[in-house]
């Protein structure tokens, strides 16, 4: 279970990443062993997800061949990879994290306002507040890392959390391969644990019957961990120089 859960996470992963670039114009392209965008991707966006764990002596040939512009990454999914000598160094390290479908969430209503970001304004505010400038008029649309076509992405949902007016919490959850991940959140300190509770709920509720998956690190892992998400494999993501 844990090696198909880790699979359905990493695959999912990649469909979300060309999600993204495809809204940028630049779509990358699925080989059997790994997700490829040979054009500049969105920042905090990889040029390379690895699919699986096995051939990594292919896989290392397939990406040593690679001739990509700039300071490109890759996400080695399996944390299988010594990429190294091509010259890259090691970004940061995560773990993959699972909620089985059955595991149920304790009712929680801390009393926020939790809804789908439907319209493009809706969709700038969201952004300004998950770069940590809330508030403001957000980033140019030039330059946003989330465009508007996302919004008609039937498998893409932003979540956003209001407490009146103000924007307390946010997400993003993508549906592929039989899951459904949890990427780009954010929370009002203060709120963070209720807040992070909220958000279960509200995906339970969305998407009945589907694991929940994501990938996290540090305090951000061992608070998921605290609400019933176990660790199901480690990844690491490369940088080159």
């Amino acid at each position: 279970m844990t090696r198909d859960s880790v699979a359905a996470a990493t695959f999912n992963n990649a469909a979300w990443c060309d999600a993204v670039c495809r809204t940028h114009g630049r779509p990358g392209e699925f080989a059997e062993a790994l997700w490829l965008n040979r054009a500049e991707v969105p920042r905090f966006y990889p040029n390379v997800v690895t699919l699986t764990p096995d051939g990594e002596t292919q896989q290392v040939d397939e990406i040593s061949a690679l001739e990509l512009p700039g300071r490109w990454g890759i996400k080695d999914s399996f944390a299988t990879l010594d990429l190294a000598p091509l010259g890259f160094v090691e970004l940061f390290s995560a773990q993959w994290i699972h909620f089985p479908s059955e595991r149920r969430v304790p009712a929680h209503s801390g009393g926020a306002r939790w809804v789908r970001v439907r319209d493009t304004a809706a969709l700038t505010a969201w952004e300004a507040a998950w770069s940590g400038q809330p508030g403001t008029a957000g980033p140019d649309p030039a330059h946003a890392v989330f465009r508007p076509g996302l919004l008609d992405d039937a498998s893409t949902t932003f979540l956003a959390a209001y407490r009146d007016d103000t924007l307390v919490a946010g997400a993003i959850a993508y549906r592929a391969a039989g899951v459904v991940s949890l990427s780009n959140t954010f929370f009002t300190a203060a709120e963070a644990g209720a807040l992070r509770a909220e958000l279960l709920v509200q995906l339970q509720a969305a998407f009945p019957g589907l694991p929940v998956v994501g990938y996290e690190h540090g305090d951000e892992l061992a608070a998921w961990c605290d609400l019933g998400f176990k660790p199901i494999g480690p990844l690491r993501v490369w940088l080159k120089k």
